[in-house]
């Protein structure tokens, strides 16, 4: 009942200075807001880094050149080393292998140019990383051996050279100043800039080795590794270094080459983007406490303000426990009202960026999650109680009679 009472008087308080109330709450929407805004986008960013990565495959591996140590003399992968670790009696857990060349390469047509990821494949690079094709074949083994000058490119690609994402098959673009044929158009998996899967493309191994990518006699960057389901990854993991170590004659602890899979890319992107929003959102929060020291501000202007009618009440018997208590209640409801608005806002801001991003086709869906909501407002309610605990208990401390004199 007593808390009930303490309620309806702060509330009649702060509506009798709706404005300086109006105001004070504004410090908190705007922090509260923030926090709720920038961890809704890095969810969302989190969400889009990983759902490209796990659409690849979560059986995937991939064999890259190089050793957690120096190592003297590290031979470089080849297409034999490919061919070995694709023997089923050898790596009885591995079901496809794709040896990749890469590069950024210049492409062009009819005046218009652009840098694009590039990548010398054979035909099983196709299942291996589970790409689909919007329109068109993918590279198989008579473009291999017949070093064919065609091309696979992905839909921002399309869209840049060709102004469309449809109807691309048989126009001819180059590559390197050199003339490509496309054959195949992929379907639009996501990303942007240096990560977007959509402005990529394919050309055959051979043709890459001979006419775009001079890397010496059968070597190749990067080894994609498929193993028969995402439970083997761990023993195809061991087969391929097995297999490396044999032909590379290097000793366990000594390796030339680096094994990653899926999961250490997710567990890292995971890592990365959420330190960044905590990052951010920690940065955001700083105007929750300055919301607080408005509060803090606020609340001691009306103690000065309420001198009078503190010792008014404590003369007719109001306890120290009382006063205390109406002037927390009072700082609460402002910091918890600012962390209600707040909330709505951060949530518009959700809805305006993730419109922005739609627009602008970039693959981003800010999540607004009940963890960040929760924390806002409980913390927005801890502002309220620890910047309104010193005014409060600088009103519960007010002699009766020294208030009653005070003019």
């Amino acid at each position: 009942m007593l808390s009930l009472l303490n309620f309806y008087e702060a509330l009649d308080s702060l509506s009798s200075n709706k404005l300086r109330s109006a105001l004070t709450v504004l410090g908190i929407v705007i922090g509260v807001g923030a926090v709720i805004g920038i961890m809704a986008v890095g969810a969302g960013a989190q969400n889009t880094i990983t759902g490209q990565i796990s659409s690849i495959g979560t059986n995937l591996l991939f064999v890259l050149r190089g050793g957690t140590e120096d190592i003297r003399n590290p031979k470089p992968l080849t297409i034999q080393d490919a061919e070995a670790i694709a023997d089923p009696f050898a790596a009885p857990s591995v079901v496809g292998v794709a040896p990749v060349l890469q590069d950024t390469l210049e492409l062009s047509y009819a005046g218009e140019s652009t840098f694009a990821q590039s990548f010398g494949v054979t035909s099983s690079y196709n299942s291996v990383s589970n790409l689909a094709l919007s329109e068109g074949e993918f590279v198989s083994e008579a473009h291999i051996l017949g070093r064919a000058a065609v091309a696979v490119i992905g839909p921002d690609t399309a869209e840049t050279l060709l102004g469309r994402r449809e109807g691309v098959v048989g126009e001819t673009i180059r590559i390197e100043g050199q003339p490509f044929r496309v054959i195949g158009l992929m379907t639009s998996r996501g990303g942007s800039g240096f990560g977007n899967q959509d402005n990529q493309v394919m050309v055959p191994l051979s043709t890459a080795q001979t006419r775009l990518m001079s890397r010496g006699r059968d070597r190749v960057d990067m080894i994609m590794v498929k193993a028969s389901s995402p439970e083997t990854v761990p023993s195809a993991d061991l087969e391929i270094a097995s297999i490396l170590r044999t032909r590379h004659r290097t000793p366990i602890g000594s390796d030339d080459f680096t094994v990653f899979t899926q999961e250490d890319f997710l567990t890292t992107a995971g890592t990365i983007t959420g330190v960044l929003t905590l990052f951010l959102g920690g940065i955001a929060g700083i105007s929750l406490l300055v919301g607080g020291i408005g509060i803090m501000n606020i609340m001691l202007v009306s103690v000065t303000e309420r001198t009078r009618e503190i010792g008014l009440r404590k003369a007719v018997g109001a306890r120290k426990r009382d006063i205390l208590f109406q002037f927390l209640t009072e700082s609460s409801l402002l910091s918890l009202a600012g962390g209600l608005i707040g909330i709505a806002l951060g949530w518009g801001l959700s809805l305006i960026v993730g419109a922005i991003a739609a627009a602008s086709d970039t693959d981003l869906t800010p999540s607004v999650t009940l963890d960040s909501v929760l924390l806002a407002t409980l913390f927005s309610a801890a502002v309220g109680l620890f910047f309104g605990l010193y005014p409060a208990k600088r009103a519960a401390d007010l002699e009766p009679v020294e208030a009653l004199r005070y003019e």
